[in-house]
């Protein structure tokens, strides 16, 4: 009757253990997986057992028994401890193995030595044999050391019932069930005398428990899930480094987007290969740089059509056994339509410029215009022959032209770019205060008596204070700057001789000092109702007399270099 009881649950526990190996999956408990290829060892232990005629050959069955249970002990213990998700680190795993081989070691001396039985024999019963066993003293311990093992299994369980909201009250419930039977099947067993083992069926009943844990801990396994779902899918690529750059693997989806990796063999150093130098070991080193801003965009061009071409987001992370970086693992992410939608918002955002561009220009054109028109109105007005704004907005031109080039000019870097184009930009507003200036002395046929002079010289102050109401709204701060003191202080001189605040030397903005020289070089050359205009060698006679004294002595090679543009300008003008 043992006997077929003993078979009977051999054969269950092996059905149990084939239904699991159909159910594994890679995140699946390690100690799980020898839980279940130690119980039918154990169980055909208890067969031999139960069809022994000998005490020889029962020693040998029960040291096949004892080899799955000094070891069944840790590993379930192990295995509540991680499913609870305890960690007591490799330091308890190591005793744990150490004392559980101690344990074999000694039942192994079963038949031969009384360590663990001082004796094993046989009896017959009338139907068959009964095995009679006289425990040594190192079966004590091993019942002290199985007690210790389910203590502590017990003790997590209630722990994490308790504490941990983060494990699933239903497996740890789940594993008290195993727990407890396998601890009565242990202890109860010798004091209830039944004439079979109740580990057996113990072992069997824990197994079916352990199939309802795995497949409820399947649905738990969330990172694991995803990545095996990701991976199943196929929407992302992945490739396995390790630290010294050598390939350790590949999905089809990564050897798709970058088909050299098709040709790859494990433990390859990918350094070697160009192709992949230029793209797999580029993201490592950008990786390693900054981990921080590690993403990389790839193209898989479709010759035949643009539309068709994928972009793929590349991110790199490091590979990790335990807690040790073992290499790096890099990622490929299909992100097409990200990338389109963002070159279309690009596209969009090129598009909008350019218009706003084209309507600011606009803008900018008529603002410049009204400027130019109220200052040919002003001109207008004055009793000149005409053309001194545009004369003037000329001669700066010519001025600015040969001067940027000079490195050497100590004011050089004044000369940005804009400085140049908004003091050629301000010219023809330096004389917009003569508005203020009453017709009868601004429209004067002849010289200015001292006290007309004097209102006529107000103009300058006028005039900044004109620009700068006409500019106080710009965003454009630095053009309002430049024209508000070319208008102002285009008559200062550098001996502090000008007007209208006497300013003397560097005092006077860099603008101004140029825009006086055009300025008093086109009086000198033009015809006025006062005065016939001057031969350019006259007018450059007192141009030259005036550097150091009403002009910049810095900016005098600027005139001399400028001396045959100007004269090629005016000479054809018949002002």
């Amino acid at each position: 009757m043992a006997e077929v009881y003993y078979l009977v649950l051999f054969c269950i526990s092996f059905l149990l253990t084939g239904i699991y190996v159909l159910l594994w999956r890679e995140h699946f408990d390690i100690n799980i997986s020898l839980i279940f290829f130690l119980v039918p060892i154990a169980n055909l232990g208890y067969v031999f057992l139960g069809t022994s005629t000998d005490a020889s050959s029962a020693a040998i069955s029960i040291k096949v028994v004892y080899l799955s249970g000094c070891f069944l002990t840790l590993f379930i213990t192990l295995c509540v401890l991680n499913l609870c998700e305890i960690h007591l680190g490799k330091w308890f795993l190591f005793i744990g193995f150490a004392i559980s081989s101690v344990m074999f070691l000694f039942v192994l001396t079963i038949g031969i030595k009384p360590y663990f039985y001082k004796k094993l024999s046989f009896e017959s019963t009338g139907t068959g044999f009964k095995v009679i066993k006289e425990y040594g003293p190192v079966h004590t311990l091993f019942y002290i050391y199985v007690g210790v093992f389910f203590a502590i299994a017990f003790a997590a369980i209630f722990y994490s019932l308790i504490k941990k909201r983060q494990v699933s009250n239903y497996i740890v419930k789940l594993l008290f069930l195993p727990e407890i039977i396998a601890f009565i099947g242990y202890m109860l067993n010798p004091l209830l005398k039944l004439g079979v083992e109740l580990l057996p069926i113990a072992y069997v009943f824990a197994q079916f428990i352990y199939i309802l844990i795995v497949q409820r801990m399947s649905h738990y396994k969330v990172s694991e899930m995803v990545i095996s779902s990701m991976i199943q899918t196929g929407e992302t690529g992945f490739i396995s480094l390790d630290s010294d750059y050598h390939y350790l693997g590949a999905n089809e989806t990564a050897k798709r987007i970058i088909p050299e990796i098709e040709e790859l063999s494990i433990d390859q150093m990918i350094k070697d290969v160009p192709e992949l130098k230029k793209t797999v070991v580029h993201w490592v080193e950008h990786f390693e740089e900054d981990s921080k801003n590690s993403k990389n965009i790839i193209v898989r061009r479709d010759p035949e059509n643009e539309e068709n071409n994928r972009y793929y987001l590349v991110n790199t992370h490091y590979l990790y056994d335990g807690k040790k970086k073992c290499g790096y693992q890099i990622f490929l992410t299909d992100d097409t339509k990200n990338q389109k939608y963002i070159e279309l918002l690009d596209r969009y955002k090129s598009e909008l410029e350019e218009e706003v561009e084209e309507k600011t220009q606009h803008i900018v054109e008529m603002h410049n215009n009204l400027i130019l028109s109220m200052a040919t109105m002003v001109e207008s007005r004055d009793n000149s022959t005409g053309g001194h704004i545009k004369r003037t907005s000329e001669g700066v031109r010519i001025l600015i032209g040969e001067m940027k080039d000079d490195d050497s000019f100590e004011l050089a870097p004044i000369l940005t770019k804009n400085f140049c184009k908004n003091i050629i930009k301000a010219a023809p507003m330096h004389d917009l205060g003569k508005v203020a200036v009453d017709d009868a002395i601004l429209r004067k046929p002849g010289r200015f008596t001292p006290e007309e002079y004097d209102i006529m010289k107000t103009h300058a102050a006028e005039g900044a204070r004109i620009v700068h109401e006409i500019l106080k709204d710009t965003d454009d701060e630095e053009f309002k700057i430049i024209a508000e003191n070319v208008a102002h202080y285009h008559h200062e001189r550098m001996d502090g001789s000008g007007y209208p605040e006497g300013l003397k030397g560097d005092e006077i903005p860099l603008e101004a000092r140029i825009m006086a020289i055009a300025d008093v070089y086109d009086a000198l050359v033009s015809k006025r109702v006062y005065k016939d205009k001057m031969s350019f060698e006259e007018a450059d006679k007192i141009m030259m007399e005036s550097f150091g004294k009403h002009f910049d002595k810095r900016l005098e090679k600027y005139y001399i270099s400028a001396r045959p543009k100007l004269e090629a300008y005016y000479g054809p003008l018949d002002n």
